[in-house]
């Protein structure tokens, strides 16, 4: 976790900086509703919403619920999410912000910290259950030491290996890897089995991909990936030259399935499913989709320990809502018991209160307890120029990644300096 909430650096994210101070003047604590165009005639506000196509089925679920109960409606809109930070950026210039709009959290900051979204700080802390909530999300969207933002939808990654490939390669189905050298070699004693099976896949084209699955390596043994302000990289440790060490000799063996070096992510999660892997990190929301004898597993650190990416997306209300207070009691419900276990939990989909890790949906499937179990050991990397650095598919991660783990590692620290380059802007 990130404890450091007193983050500068340089904003970017594309978004005209006119609307920073056209923004700014709105965005103070605790501010109520103006009344202006947001009552329906009956007392009750509709409030306006967007949300990325990437988290639809959950924000439609949560607004769905939520209208049929009466009062305040939301209208939503998804916006496809190749669009939705030009979206945003657009409206904020206009200041035509939605009453409410949730945003993949490692984006956040690029919001939080031009004024975007409305303090929330009290709102938050006021919550019984405050300390329950995803703390890497709270951290991400917290700037100069205001809160913004609550959690809208988590997504993790996770360890996912097949019991019944696990068996015939004569491992035990019900140890999965607790450290990075028990994921090789268990790899490699599926791999074993031959024909169209193989040990593992990854993302090698993929810098996404590599960073939700590969970062949690690292947290798990101790070990971080950036300095607290997300301007400088630390991906030339020992601990990440130890895991792009055992991921290139995966890949030069040929324990990771074919196409894994040129695996840009449109196929990253197929095979899988398919029954012919043997065990790799995953996000947690393909557990719908994985064959009955699957197993869950929290991704190890190199030597112990254990972690998880906590992605999906967080959610704020804009600075330019005349209905703050009606948008505040809407976050504040999906946050509740009801939709938190009703709407998520009923979904299979991960839960954003530790408190509710264990439900009645979740006794069901000891696997869903797992995962809601290991968010609270998690993180979210905190950087204003994450996308630039990490999810460029012509970016230094990504470079850096193929040159220690298809390559022969030999321009680790020089590339690692060239993130750095690009994280400190």
């Amino acid at each position: 976790m990130f404890a450091n909430t007193q983050r500068r650096g340089r904003i970017v994210g594309g978004l005209a900086i006119a609307a920073v101070a056209a923004l700014a003047l709105s965005a103070c604590s605790g501010g109520g509703d103006t009344g202006d165009g947001g009552d329906s005639g009956d007392g009750a506000s509709t409030l306006t919403m967007w949300s990325r196509a990437a988290t639809q089925i959950q924000s439609q679920a949560f607004v769905d619920t939520y209208n049929a109960k009466g009062g305040d409606q939301i209208e939503l809109t998804i916006i496809p999410t190749d669009d939705y930070q030009a979206k945003v950026g657009a409206a904020a210039g206009s200041k035509s912000l939605p009453d409410l709009f949730a945003s993949d959290v490692v984006f956040v900051p690029n919001y939080t910290s031009q004024g975007l979204y409305l303090d929330i700080t009290d709102r938050i802390d006021a919550l019984p259950f405050a300390a329950d909530l995803a703390q890497s999300h709270i951290e991400t969207g917290t700037w100069e030491g205001a809160k913004y933002v609550v959690p809208h939808t988590m997504d993790l990654s996770v360890l996912f290996y097949n019991k019944d490939l696990y068996t015939q390669a004569g491992l035990d189905p019900e140890k999965p890897p607790t450290t990075l050298a028990e994921f090789d070699e268990q790899a490699r004693a599926v791999d074993a089995l031959g024909g169209d099976i193989s040990g593992t896949y990854f993302g090698g084209n993929c810098g996404g991909c590599m960073v939700f699955t590969g970062f949690p390596w690292i947290w798990g043994a101790g070990g971080e990936v950036m300095n607290d302000e997300g301007t400088e990289s630390l991906l030339a440790s020992d601990d990440a030259k130890e895991f792009y060490s055992v991921y290139r000799g995966l890949a030069a063996d040929g324990i990771a399935g074919p196409g894994t070096p040129d695996e840009t992510g449109a196929t990253w999660v197929a095979p899988f499913p398919e029954g012919t892997i043997g065990v790799m990190p995953m996000p947690s929301t393909m557990l719908g989709s994985m064959p009955e004898n699957t197993g869950v597993a929290p991704i190890p650190g190199i030597d112990g320990g254990e972690s998880t990416f906590v992605g999906g997306d967080a959610i704020g209300i804009s600075a330019t809502s005349k209905n703050a207070d009606a948008a505040w009691k809407f976050l504040e419900w999906t946050l509740g018991d009801e939709a938190q276990i009703d709407v998520l939990a009923k979904n299979n989909d991960v839960v954003a209160r530790t408190d509710l890790a264990v439900n009645e949906y979740s006794e069901k499937d000891p696997r869903v307890v797992t995962i809601n179990e290991v968010a609270g050991k998690g993180k979210t990397p905190y950087s204003l120029n994450f996308g630039a650095a990490f999810n460029d598919p012509n970016g230094p991660w990504l470079v850096l990644f193929r040159n220690a783990v298809l390559g022969d590692g030999s321009s680790i620290d020089a590339d690692n300096d060239a993130l750095t380059a690009v994280l400190g802007g």
